[in-house]
């Protein structure tokens, strides 16, 4: 039977959301931006859940909100720097100070290709089950573990490629 979304409840899941959206977006502001819209949407309207709890489905709203926002930066012609026209350089280490910040973990996780993110998101960054990390990403318990375990081994090579992480063991 379906139940109604309490807002409250849904409220009470803001700090994980976040986390979710920053990993997703890789953008502090735009994660901000994600989870406010989010809310709004999910909260405009009486919502109810079939048989998911509250993370699940903000999970999925957010996943959809981070979809839009990706199909709609593809129509949009992107800005040139009015320098030399290039690509701005990133760096590729982090300050001494915050070597092993989780900020570091979550750029690794933005870099990753969309469904070892997404995945990586649901399991590790809110704290989803397995079942319900499928459900909510509409995939086998199976195809989970599977992504989750390649997610991960992608996030760890790219931490010991920074130095932020041992080097593995062989």
């Amino acid at each position: 039977m379906p139940r109604r979304l309490d807002p409250e409840a849904a409220i009470g899941h803001l700090d994980r959301l976040y986390a979710a959206a920053r990993a997703l977006s890789g953008d502090p502001h735009l994660a901000e931006d994600l989870v406010q819209d989010t809310y709004a949407a999910v909260l405009s309207r009486p919502r109810f859940l079939s048989g998911s709890d509250e993370l699940g489905y903000l999970l999925r709203a957010l996943r959809n909100r981070w979809r839009d926002e990706l199909r709609t930066r593809a129509r949009r012609p992107q800005p040139l720097s009015l320098d030399d026209g290039g690509e701005p350089l990133r760096a590729t280490t982090p300050a001494p100070h915050a070597a092993l910040d989780g900020q570091a973990v979550l750029d690794a996780v933005h870099e990753l290709p969309s469904p070892y993110r997404e995945t990586l998101v649901a399991i590790d960054v809110l704290g989803l089950s397995y079942a319900e990390g499928g459900q909510a990403l509409g995939v086998p318990t199976g195809t989970v573990m599977s992504r989750l375990h390649r997610g991960r081994a992608k996030v760890a090579e790219r931490l010991r490629a920074l130095e932020l992480a041992p080097a593995s063991a062989s």
